[in-house]
């Protein structure tokens, strides 16, 4: 033992015990500090190992801070054509399965899917492997890499003789890790196996992610088809597209089942159709007009084809002697949307139909027209007791369309000359017989889509009908006065754009072709 005494902070001598503690304390820093450095020397050479560092990770929150001058591909564009060429491709993450070495994922654009391999070697390190399998189903990615041919088609994607190997991958928008569903169990038919589905609520609820299902996807892409066809037709037929207003001063239809609103220091009504103000501009010298945009219908009905908010798309026109030369040019726009949807949305209805399978949509052209009478004589030969001036039930409805299917081949019709008792005061009564009207309904598989008829278009008579059906005539004075100047004879109808989707698809609910649908127990989302 050394002669020198250690000496503590305070400048006193240590007693052996006190320094026997310092030491224990030395050696115990010591090995701290010998363990600590294999450690950082690890780190290190992971660091040094990580080849791919600065080609994967998150991106920051993308706040516009510069615009890049780089090509975004679409999943479309990715085939054989460009096989060899390093392309950027965003799309969300929507499968991901790893393995050793290899990682395989999917990405997916709308209804366009394509597989991208990442796997270990001089460019993708496994640590950027390991990156990949950790990013949550349903992100937003960026992924750059080289478009190759496959030898064997990949049946589950939409480009199934390309895939992308992967160079780099950043995560452009995080999904949270535990989704209120998932994609695929949305994409199944119900009932499929012992396999997860989803029921209708929980996608309401839900909607945003079951919209991003393929089904969704197809079925607002062909809905869009209808109502773009509808505007070209007329278009094309010299009509002009209107907007009406959707607050009005009096119930449009002359009913109870409307949404009343506060209106400053008033009341004012939610309109149940445009068809006051289809009128109005018809008298105004447009001729023919259409419109296309919300309706409101306070109705307490919890069925498959209601709503108490929907899409009408509306016509008006002027004729020149009778009615039929506008019920005509219905039917024939009918013709033309059902053919423009069977050459151009062909794809999206093979989509649908894998998931809710349905019979082909059958027309004739010219359309069938039936007299109201025949169609009730129909349905008393098959047994119903009904009368002659008794409108129909939704029941009947729907065997009148099975009979006209049996008889005529096709799930498209014209019912005219309805009872005038069920029609609303503006219809035009039958010139030979005031218990019937110059009206008409259309049918899709046995299903209301279209009413219509012939309008009043005398102030005189328009006042007598609005009496009878017990309507302020103070509140319509505007429309009533609208014929006092000049009215030519006219018709139209409003048709139900989610109605005819559904029906056009074979569908079970219309809550399945509105966007974000409203019924008596839905308000959200």
């Amino acid at each position: 033992m050394s002669g020198e005494e250690a000496i503590g902070p305070d400048g006193v001598p240590l007693s052996k015990k006190a320094l026997k503690k310092q030491q224990k304390e030395a050696e115990k820093a010591a090995k701290k500090a010998l363990h600590k450095k294999p450690n950082e020397g690890e780190k290190e050479e992971q660091e040094q190992e990580d080849l791919s560092k600065g080609h994967y990770g998150v991106l920051p929150l993308n706040q516009s801070q510069e615009r890049i001058q780089r090509r975004l591909y679409k999943v479309s564009e990715l085939v054989p054509g460009i096989a060899g060429q390093k392309v950027w491709v965003r799309g969300r993450l929507h499968t991901c399965r790893s393995k050793g070495k290899q990682c395989f994922f999917v990405i997916r654009q709308q209804k366009w899917t394509i597989q991208v391999m990442a796997a270990q070697s001089e460019v993708v390190s496994k640590q950027m492997i390991k990156f990949i399998s950790g990013i949550t189903a349903e992100s937003i990615i960026d992924v750059e890499g080289v478009v190759q041919t496959v030898s064997q088609k990949i049946q589950s994607c939409t480009q199934q003789d390309v895939e992308l190997h992967a160079h780099q991958v950043w995560v452009v928008s995080a999904a949270e890790p535990r989704l209120p569903l998932l994609i695929e169990d949305a994409s199944r038919p119900e009932g499929e196996g012992e396999l997860a589905t989803v029921n209708q609520d929980t996608r309401l609820d839900n909607r945003v992610l079951d919209l991003r299902t393929l089904t969704s996807q197809s079925i607002f892409r062909l809905e869009a088809g209808v109502c773009r066809l509808f505007r070209d037709y007329l278009t094309s037929k010299g009509f002009v597209e209107i907007h009406t207003p959707k607050i009005i001063s009096a119930a449009s239809e002359g009913g109870a089942n409307v949404f009343e609103v506060t209106y400053f220091k008033s009341k004012a009504y939610m309109a149940q159709s445009p068809q006051l103000y289809k009128q109005m501009a018809v008298c105004a010298e447009f001729d023919k007009v259409f419109t296309v945009g919300s309706v409101f219908r306070a109705e307490d009905s919890n069925t498959h084809r209601h709503l108490t908010e929907f899409i009408g798309l509306d016509l008006e026109m002027a004729f020149n002697y009778h009615y039929h030369e506008v019920l005509e040019v219905i039917g024939d726009m009918f013709v033309n949307i059902f053919k423009g949807l069977q050459e151009q949305y062909a794809e999206e209805i093979s989509l649908v139909n894998k998931q809710f399978p349905a019979e082909p949509f059958k027309f004739l052209e010219p359309s069938l027209i039936l007299n109201y009478k025949d169609g009730v004589e129909m349905l008393k030969q098959a047994g119903i007791e009904m009368g002659d001036e008794e409108d129909l039930s939704t029941p009947n409805e729907k065997l009148l369309g099975r009979l006209v299917k049996a008889k005529y081949d096709t799930d498209f019709f014209i019912l005219d000359k309805f009872p005038l008792a069920v029609r609303p005061f503006y219809t035009m009564p039958d010139p030979q017989n005031p218990k019937w009207s110059n009206s008409y309904d259309m049918f899709m598989r046995g299903e209301e889509i279209l009413s219509g008829a012939q309008r009043v278009h005398d102030p005189e008579f328009l006042i007598k009908r609005a009496q009878v059906h017990k309507i302020d005539l103070d509140k319509i004075k505007g429309y009533i006065d609208s014929f006092r100047y000049g009215a030519p004879p006219h018709a139209g109808g409003g048709i139900g754009l989610e109605r005819v989707t559904m029906l056009y698809l074979g569908l079970d609910n219309i809550r399945k072709t509105s966007l974000f649908p409203r019924d008596p127990k839905r308000l959200t989302p």
